[in-house]
């Protein structure tokens, strides 16, 4: 029997089960094949303290020294088009992005067109090696004694006094549930007999294409248009382009839409003096978010053993060192390094109605 069970494998449940295996035995059960299957498998990897929420840049900044091992220098760019200038100046004010001149943008990124008039730059935007620090947060349970099943799909959960969990051929037992499940935590709720919190995937689409006109875009920084209409990023010699679509859909494989993915490039293109003239591959990930776009995590006010790890969004890497952190705390009992506001801001309680008598 183990203490703590984690489902799921992305970064956020393999983080939790790091942190709680250095005070409990804890099992990890993902459903696929490996780790890092689905969202954090297909994540831009970006690490950027100003982007998110009040409370995810919370969790953000508490983040930030663990990632440094894990970090590379990228850079932030905005560029914005003629009559976009007061959406500029929102996304340049919310991203604390000192604005540039536009010879400034090209010297970053020279394929930017004669479109540009305006643009911003955060050179403190990092790269994140999400594979390495995956594997380091295993290689973190695996040592303190903990077991990670993976090819285990979850299909039946059940609780009296402690947890049942069957998933394949095994049954595990702990007498606390965490719920790292991702686009399916609320579906893994429903199946432990805990309300839904209301958590909807949404589809991210991605395209990987040359290096636009032969240039070297290893340095380049990743690149966005105002209102994150599209974006893009150097990757391994190409580039990735990203409508940043946010469709919602049902928790499944995903892929991407190519009606959608053909108007993302189209904004793209609009903003750049090279051409789209092949596509590489493409694929599509899941973000999941609450209602109120910030993250769950804590004890479930109905029963007390089933714990809250979900609606990591687009910020399950940059927040998961505190974000973990945060979980393991309020699971063993300890008093949070977050501060009181931002943790009562991330907890489940805030979606279930109070009865008065």
């Amino acid at each position: 029997m183990s203490d703590i069970i984690v489902i799921g494998g992305g970064i956020a449940g393999v983080s939790a089960a790091a942190r709680l295996s250095e005070h409990a035995t804890v099992t990890l059960i993902e459903g696929e094949s490996a780790l890092g299957y689905h969202a954090s498998g297909r994540s831009a990897a970006l690490f950027e303290e100003n982007y998110g929420s009040p409370s995810v840049i919370e969790l953000n900044r508490a983040s930030a020294a663990f990632h440094q091992p894990y970090l590379s220098p990228r850079g932030f760019l905005l560029v914005g088009r003629t009559g976009e200038d007061a959406a500029f100046e929102v996304d340049a004010k919310t991203l604390k992005c000192p604005e540039i001149s536009v010879q400034e943008a090209l010297a970053h990124v020279p394929i930017l067109n004669a479109s540009i008039t305006r643009a911003a730059f955060h050179p403190d935007a990092m790269d994140i090696d999400t594979d390495r620090m995956i594997q380091d947060f295993a290689k973190t349970v695996r040592a303190n004694g903990g077991q990670i099943l993976t090819g285990n799909p979850v299909t039946a959960i059940s609780f009296h006094k402690t947890w049942r969990v069957s998933c394949g051929n095994d049954t595990i037992t702990a007498h606390t549930l965490v719920n790292a499940a991702g686009a399916w935590a609320d579906q893994i709720a429903v199946m432990a007999g805990i309300a839904p919190v209301g958590i909807i995937p949404y589809r991210r689409s991605m395209a990987r294409i040359p290096a636009p006109g032969g240039h070297d875009a290893s340095r380049w920084p990743i690149f966005f248009g105002v209102n994150e209409a599209w974006y893009a990023k150097p990757d391994a010699g190409a580039l990735l382009v990203s409508p940043a679509d946010e469709d919602p859909v049902e928790p499944h494989d995903a892929w991407a839409d190519d009606l959608v993915l053909a108007q993302g490039l189209d904004r793209y293109e609009q903003h750049v003096s090279e051409p789209v003239t092949q596509l590489l591959t493409s694929w599509a990930g899941l973000r999941s978010f609450a209602p109120d776009r910030t993250l769950v995590l804590g004890r479930d006010p109905a029963n007390s053993a089933f714990i809250w790890c979900a609606g990591q969004g687009g910020y399950g890497f940059q927040t998961a060192p505190a974000a973990s952190q945060l979980l393991a705390d309020l699971t063993l009992g300890r008093t949070p390094q977050i501060d009181v506001a931002t943790v009562n801001d991330l907890s489940p309680a805030r979606f279930r109605k109070v009865r008065s008598c």
